[in-house]
């Protein structure tokens, strides 16, 4: 085994299987889980680097999952956690199950949160550790036609910056916001948004850049990244524009049947 250890959720597929890929390179064991089986074929995929691999098939959205993807350290000290795991809910949010939208809430905002808490707990006890959070740049816009999905974003890209303020004075441990665009993974797929503009975009950003961006401010300790310039230009706006604006340009990259036929 090698002498550190990162904890990475949601890495089945996407910009979470791109970190787990990223510290299995850097000589890190890993604890990597997501709510399908496929993650036990990730697995295997990061074994490759000759680094010690433990796979969690758990629901991050709920306490007993979160506690047991963290019962898989089997005390080990966690030197670092992407906490990556998120899920959107595309439509019209009136005409969702309601265990649909909870679902996404439980799993980007309360399953993150009390990750946050049990893990940056233990850093600070042992004075050291990393933590990246992925956010988005949705959080700063009103999400119509994925408003669950923007609005927990919007806590997390807020929440992370809170936190980050009350360890401030703490030594060794650092707490990163990772804020990409739309970012070519399952995501649209998952969310039912595959005939919307956004959906269909063939630019969307390259998962491996957007971990490779998270990673390197990671390392580094810097607060957060917004990964690729358009996405940064994008936030810049979203400070001056009127919210009503925005939710609108939103509808039309958003709304179902947007996209080309």
């Amino acid at each position: 085994m090698a002498d550190k250890l990162a904890i990475i959720t949601g890495a089945s597929t996407g910009i979470g299987f791109e970190l787990a890929t990223l510290a299995a390179k850097d000589g890190y064991d890993l604890i990597v889980v997501a709510d399908e089986a496929l993650i036990e074929a990730s697995a295997r995929d990061f074994e490759q680097f000759g680094t010690h691999v433990t796979s969690v098939q758990a629901d991050l959205a709920t306490i007993d999952g979160v506690d047991t993807l963290l019962a898989a350290a089997n005390g080990r000290r966690i030197d670092l956690l992407c906490a990556n795991a998120g899920t959107g809910t595309g439509g019209a949010f009136l005409r969702q199950e309601v265990t649909m939208w909870r679902h996404s809430i439980d799993t980007n905002v309360t399953g993150t949160v009390y990750l946050l808490q049990k893990v940056l707990n233990q850093m600070i006890a042992t004075g050291a550790g990393k933590v990246l959070v992925t956010g988005s740049i949705a959080g700063y816009i009103p999400g119509s036609f994925n408003a669950i999905y923007n609005g927990t974003k919007a806590f997390i890209d807020n929440f992370t910056e809170a936190l980050r303020n009350e360890l401030k004075d703490v030594e060794g441990v650092t707490l990163t916001t990772l804020m990409p665009g739309a970012t070519d993974t399952e995501f649209f797929a998952r969310a039912g948004m595959l005939d919307t503009k956004v959906g269909q975009d063939e630019n969307k950003a390259d998962p491996a850049k957007v971990a490779k961006d998270g990673w390197d401010a990671l390392m580094e300790g810097k607060s957060n990244i917004i990964s690729g310039l358009a996405n940064k230009l994008q936030v810049a706006g979203a400070s001056v524009l009127p919210q009503s604006m925005l939710a609108e340009m939103h509808r039309g990259m958003a709304e179902p049947g947007s996209g080309k036929e």
